[in-house]
């Protein structure tokens, strides 16, 4: 870990608090009032509670910033509150526990692969890639007619996670859904 002063810090770093936890950085502003001193104002986020906190600093103060190791594996099976992801080189696994991962478990079927974050050798987080290609299990059958307004309608996938679809959607179709924000993109054309 190397000091680096608080202006230097950007969005999407992790940095290590003096609390000695790991914080994301969600957002950043840096204000000047005036002939006053500038503060910097950083949005962040505890990695390991999931909360958010806001943090004012003086851009000349020295912060840690975190190196974080990105290992692609698969998602293997559920051990209890411990998700088990296997690392695809030397098939060594890793378990996550369910707080850690939390929803993200959602867009993952077994096999499929997302990359661990580690910290000190330690894994602290999940990875997902940008969209995930899942099979409808649940929805209403479409209505004739009605496509004449955007209409969506709710669908539940095969991982559990629920979503919502054109009406034009039916049961066991293969569908797009961005992780970012859990909407549907798109049909998956069968070849």
């Amino acid at each position: 870990m190397v000091p680096i002063e608080y202006s230097e810090v950007r969005k999407g770093m992790v940095i290590v608090g003096e609390d000695k936890q790991l914080y994301a950085v969600v957002d950043r502003n840096l204000h000047t009032p005036g002939n006053w001193r500038a503060i910097l104002t950083l949005k962040l986020k505890n990695l390991n509670t999931g909360a958010v906190t806001i943090s004012r600093f003086k851009p000349e103060d020295k912060v840690e910033q975190a190196y974080l190791d990105n290992r692609p594996m698969a998602y293997s099976y559920q051990d209890g509150e411990d998700f088990v992801f296997t690392d695809s080189e030397t098939f060594e696994t890793v378990n996550l526990h369910k707080d850690w991962v939390g929803d993200q478990i959602l867009y993952l079927r077994e096999n499929d692969n997302c990359n661990v974050v580690f910290f000190d050798g330690k894994p602290i987080s999940l990875e997902l890639p940008a969209s995930v290609q899942l099979k409808v299990t649940e929805t209403e059958p479409s209505l004739k007619g009605a496509t004449a307004a955007a209409q969506y309608k709710p669908a539940t996938l095969e991982t559990g996670l629920n979503v919502q679809v054109p009406p034009f959607i039916a049961i066991g179709e293969l569908i797009t859904v961005d992780t970012r924000t859990g909407e549907y993109t798109g049909r998956v054309k069968e070849s």
